[in-house]
């Protein structure tokens, strides 16, 4: 799949950043309202009040906006910086933030409605989905695993299989209160109680991966 997300050099950087930005909130805005099968580029350089030659310029098909779309979204809660190990910081203090950042990313809106959206499509565009997974969840068990595999080397936690710990913190954090946003019969869990159960997880986490003292 083709992705020309690279900004080009010069004097008119500023300006052609500035549209690529309204072309991605455009998009955003017009994937979730209309779908994916009913959102053209023309409606999407009208909603940016660009050209439709200008959206091409920056995207090269309505599959790459996509995927730029829902990337996108992604790095506004959870930027690649989170999954590193800087000195000093403890793992704990990484994790929090990582599963701040995931928390309210999936609770958000934005993302559940993206995950309806995706849920009514699935079945009929396998492609699509694996669109979305990879731009936006496969993105993150990426970054998660990379994390996790510093941690084990570093000794600060015992973890043999970063990848499978990744799917598992993320789906620890999700829990049965996301599910029941998806399902339409809950509200999001925020503020004290978001942070309790941002908690718990994370300490749960680092129990399970504790390295064994002789």
């Amino acid at each position: 799949m083709s992705n020309n997300l690279s900004a080009p050099n010069g004097p008119g950087r500023p300006k052609d950043l500035a549209k690529r930005q309204a072309i991605l909130e455009a998009a955003k805005i017009l994937f979730l309202s209309n779908g994916y099968a009913s959102t053209s580029m023309d409606a999407v350089a009208l909603e940016a009040g660009v050209s439709k030659l200008t959206v091409y310029s920056h995207f090269n098909d309505k599959e790459t906006l996509f995927s730029a779309a829902v990337m996108a979204k992604c790095e506004e809660q959870l930027p690649t910086l989170f999954f590193e190990l800087p000195d000093g910081i403890s793992v704990e203090s990484v994790l929090l933030n990582i599963a701040r950042g995931f928390h309210q990313l999936i609770n958000s809106d934005e993302s559940v409605n993206l995950h309806r959206l995706m849920m009514a499509l699935g079945s009929q565009d396998p492609k699509l989905s694996l669109i979305f997974f990879e731009a936006g969840p496969q993105r993150m068990l990426h970054g998660m695993e990379r994390l996790l595999t510093k941690v084990d080397q570093s000794g600060a936690l015992s973890i043999d299989k970063p990848r499978n710990a990744a799917e598992h913190f993320f789906c620890l954090l999700k829990g049965a209160g996301n599910f029941r946003l998806l399902y339409g019969c809950g509200e999001p869990v925020t503020g004290d109680a978001a942070e309790e159960h941002v908690r718990e997880v994370v300490g749960l986490f680092m129990r399970a991966y504790r390295p064994e003292t002789a």
